[in-house]
């Protein structure tokens, strides 16, 4: 019998880091959910480890966890994000630390030890869970913090898809549009919607499908898949 697949998901305790390990426990892996706050959880399979990726160590913490309970990552999910949109001139020092603090330094630490652990198993595959703001901005919307870490986000992933591809470990990212989740207040849900070609928000399931279809996606590595509803394509 193969071992046990284990994914690491961040941002786990609600919206899509839920979904995303309530999806990869269907596939039958074990799940280490990551988030600020998170409770324990009653699943002997998935494991919570409480912390803020953007804090020094945090992201070790959570490897180490992953490995010390089920012997290896499979797959990580670097889903833990904020966004603060602002006119330029108005985001602070303190805007700037937060959002790069958890997008940027966040995603660093946590991929540089997952992919330290998946080259010890020779397979491994992570995703990143971007915007398309980073491809298309939106003058509705400004949103340079966004743009300057999510973009970097995507790539980075180009960069180490195409460093890691012949060792076994692929790199992808999906690029939501605007997906109701807690994040976004029912008030502001119009003026959303407006943002996509289609007319409506994404939805969660619909961001988790697209990380499980490149779970499945063999031959797939530095790809962006875009989640939009049109909004990369423009009006």
């Amino acid at each position: 019998m193969s071992p046990q697949k284990v994914a690491v998901v961040t941002g786990a305790s609600q919206g899509i880091g839920a979904a995303l390990v309530q999806a990869y426990r269907k596939l039958g892996y074990a799940v280490v959910a990551n988030s600020r706050t998170i409770e324990p959880s009653d699943d002997p399979l998935v494991l919570t480890v409480p912390g803020d990726v953007a804090e020094p160590g945090v992201g070790r913490t959570i490897v180490r966890a992953a490995v010390e309970q089920f012997g290896r990552i499979d797959t990580l999910v670097n889903n833990a994000g904020v966004f603060v949109a602002k006119p330029f001139t108005e985001y602070t020092a303190e805007d700037y630390d937060l959002v790069t603090g958890v997008n940027s330094r966040g995603f660093f630490e946590l991929t540089q030890q997952a992919v330290a652990a998946m080259l010890a198993q020779g397979t491994g595959h992570v995703v990143t869970i971007t915007t398309t703001l980073a491809d298309h901005a939106n003058s509705n919307m400004p949103s340079v913090l966004a743009s300057l870490t999510k973009g970097g986000l995507n790539s980075a992933t180009l960069s180490l898809a195409t460093e890691y591809a012949a060792r076994g470990i692929r790199v992808n990212a999906v690029a939501p549009g605007v997906v109701r989740t807690p994040m976004h207040p029912a008030e502001t849900h119009e003026f959303l919607a407006a943002l996509h070609p289609v007319g409506r928000l994404g939805e969660i399931e619909e961001i988790v499908d697209a990380v499980v279809y490149l779970e499945g996606a063999a031959f797939v590595t530095g790809e962006i898949l875009h989640v939009d509803g049109g909004q990369l394509a423009g009006h």
